[in-house]
């Protein structure tokens, strides 16, 4: 994972906690869920569009061809 280890992740965490607090964490851990899910679904509706997309153009070209 981008070239850490457990004892850089754990560094990583304790930097994190004394930035933001521990109460914080939690909070910023939803966010950034939220924003990944999101992120997610945003892509897949791109993946989508472009597939009925791609369908769209074949029906289009058997019509062409068809005739």
């Amino acid at each position: 994972m981008f070239g850490l280890g457990l004892p850089e992740l754990g560094i990583v965490a304790v930097v994190a906690i004394l930035i933001f607090g521990p109460k914080k964490i939690p909070e910023l851990g939803n966010a950034l869920g939220k924003t990944l899910r999101s992120f997610k679904e945003g892509v897949g509706q791109a993946d989508d569009e472009s597939t009925q997309k791609d369908k769209d153009k074949d029906k289009e070209e058997e019509q062409t061809l068809g005739k």
